[in-house]
């Protein structure tokens, strides 16, 4: 008679493959663990096609950021629409909406929602971090004159960070409200006479990769890009 198997063999061998389990409720020690893993694994081919495509469209929009301003500043109409986003799209709003999820996660006991909490506010630290760094190098002038870090815009790389890391943990139906109230907040900055439409365009991409490496978890993103014969294609597998 065949010897019986261990029961964690046994438990090992059945589990399905997929996610790694929700970790329990983290914390402030954690998120600065995690914080310098999420930086460690920022540079990756992957990454890397991300901002080199959002590069790309923003030297394709380029010749054209003086003529999408001058349409969009001043226009009521647009300033009306796009209004609210400025407050929507800012770095405090998203930060305390992050810290509230997160609470309630860990007031309630419920580790997904606090994991899904620290996930938005680690996609947003690495977000900001990324745009400063690159407005202070590139020194951009923004088109009202005010200061000289309009590229790239925070408010597109952030709404976008957060946006990514919630479709990584409700899917894209539960997301799809975040990804286009993220294009409404990156747009917002245009008749707002704040960014040019390259640096919005250049903005979402880093949010992205933002959003892409806090909630990798060791496991594939399911949309990515792939270079092809002929340019890049873009890929998504249901986890």
């Amino acid at each position: 008679m065949a010897a019986r198997a261990p029961l964690a063999a046994i438990e090992f061998a059945e589990q399905p493959a997929g996610a790694p389990p929700t970790p329990r409720h983290t914390g402030v020690r954690a998120l600065f663990r995690d914080l310098v893993y999420d930086f460690a694994h920022l540079p990756s081919k992957e990454n890397a096609l991300w901002l080199s495509l959002g590069a790309g469209l923003a030297l394709a929009v380029h010749p054209i950021d003086d003529n999408v301003n001058e349409a969009l500043v001043g226009n009521s109409v647009a300033e009306g629409i796009f209004g609210p986003g400025a407050v929507l799209g800012q770095f405090a709003t998203l930060m305390s909406t992050s810290t509230v999820v997160y609470a309630v996660g860990r007031i309630n006991d419920a580790p997904k929602v606090s994991h899904m909490g620290m996930d938005l506010i680690q996609s947003l630290i690495v977000s900001q971090t990324i745009t400063q760094a690159i407005k202070h190098t590139a020194g951009r002038e923004r088109p009202d004159g005010s200061s000289n870090n309009s590229f790239p815009s925070g408010h597109a790389a952030d709404t976008f960070a957060f946006a990514t890391a919630l479709e990584r943990h409700l899917g894209w139906r539960g997301a799809i409200p975040a990804y286009i109230g993220a294009s409404y907040v990156a747009m917002s900055r245009l008749p707002a006479d704040r960014h040019w439409l390259s640096d919005v365009l250049f903005g979402a991409s880093v949010g992205i990769v933002a959003g892409r490496t806090v909630t990798r978890h060791g496991r594939e993103y399911p949309v990515s890009l792939r270079v092809v014969r002929g340019g890049v294609a873009l890929l998504y597998v249901k986890p």
